[in-house]
């Protein structure tokens, strides 16, 4: 017998995070647009937001995850056993004012079916490490001004405002969305 995969339900599968590989890509998308399609209904327009499809973020990560770019650039995948169900995206910041030891999750999300089983700290923590450990100082991350439950998870897990702002180009009309940044100092001798 090479197989003993019981069809009985068992305990809740193990969580954990990893680094991406091309092959979690299409998982990922479904994830993202999961995520983006409820973080955005209602805020910009209907049209735009059909636009959030599986398949193209799929594609857009399998395209990064085989020819990354320069810089420490990762995508982790957080798992509930060997689904993936929430995934973050980190490099370096890309902001004007940034220092150079300046890190940032520019993506970061959990599947609507499996929120507040601690997927998102476990990302968040897998993020923080992996910036400290390629010499960032500090890390920050730009959200929804009124996106009032992943401001206080983040608030939550340490990151606060530090003032910046944007107003972020959501469709080809033109219309905007204010984003404000977060951010945590990432030095070692933090209460943490």
């Amino acid at each position: 017998m090479s197989h003993d995969h019981s069809h009985e339900p068992g305990p809740v599968a193990d969580a954990s995070v990893r680094i991406a590989k091309p092959t979690d890509a299409p998982a990922v998308g479904v994830v993202q647009s999961a995520v983006w399609t409820q973080a955005y209904a209602g805020r910009v327009p209907d049209d735009v937001v059909a636009l959030f499809e599986a398949p193209a973020f799929a594609k857009a990560w399998r395209q990064s995850l085989e020819n990354p770019p320069e810089g420490v650039h990762r995508l982790l995948v957080a798992r509930a056993g060997e689904q993936v169900v929430g995934f973050a995206a980190i490099g370096p910041s890309q902001d004007a004012d940034a220092g150079p030891a300046r890190g940032e999750v520019t993506a970061i999300g959990v599947h609507p079916g499996a929120r507040r089983l601690g997927h998102g700290s476990r990302l968040l923590n897998a993020c923080v490490d992996t910036l400290r450990g390629a010499g960032a100082d500090d890390v920050a991350i730009w959200v929804l001004a009124d996106d009032e439950d992943t401001r206080a998870f983040l608030a939550d897990s340490g990151l606060g405002p530090d003032g910046a702002y944007r107003d972020r180009v959501v469709s080809p009309d033109g219309s905007t969305l204010r984003e404000v940044r977060l951010v945590a100092s990432l030095a070692t001798d933090d209460p943490e």
